[in-house]
């Protein structure tokens, strides 16, 4: 820290600033690479389990969209069977994942999926992109952050949703109803 007549100044230079964020976002990767679930309980959010599907009837790049936690615009989401593995992947391939629709930038709804780049949109607005393999991070555009991504669990061959990460376009919380 740089001094002030003896003082010890409160403000961070330039590069102390960018070692405690990095920081930051190391730790917060390393949280969420062994699952998604552990950072959803962290939260002490108790969202609902609900089946969306079958790995069975999934094929790959081939999204599905279905509706969590509710049954209204901000709860539409897709689910992917990538063929390559993602972080918060489920499946034998670690490559089955769901994302919300909504961009992050103004809340367009993104419902395409280009399965030779692995990309979620573009966003009808403003063109922003996604990248599902990476926990639905911002490829290009306006997107101001990732993608909220919904965890997911298997049992047997039944695919349940059971929380979200991030915070979905336009609620200042997941769980309240539109």
């Amino acid at each position: 820290m740089s001094t002030v007549e003896g003082n010890e100044s409160c403000c961070l230079n330039r590069r102390q600033f960018l070692l405690a964020g990095s920081g930051a976002i190391a730790a917060t990767f390393l949280l969420s690479v062994p699952g998604a679930k552990g950072l959803v309980e962290a939260a002490g959010v108790q969202y609902p389990m609900k089946k969306i599907g079958k790995i069975s009837e999934l094929k790959n790049d081939v999204p599905v969209l279905f509706s969590y936690p509710f049954n209204d615009i901000y709860s539409q989401n897709l689910l992917i069977k990538l063929g390559v593995p993602a972080f918060g992947g489920i499946g034998k391939g670690q490559d089955i994942v769901a994302f919300n629709t909504l961009c992050t930038h103004m809340g367009g709804i993104i419902t395409k999926y280009n399965a030779e780049h692995k990309v979620l949109g573009a966003c009808p607005l403003h063109l922003s992109t996604f990248d599902p393999r990476r926990h639905g991070m911002v490829v290009s555009g306006h997107g101001t952050s990732d993608l909220p991504q919904i965890v997911l669990e298997v049992k047997g061959d039944d695919i349940y949703a059971t929380g979200i990460i991030g915070l979905v376009f336009g609620k200042t919380d997941n769980l309240m109803k539109a």
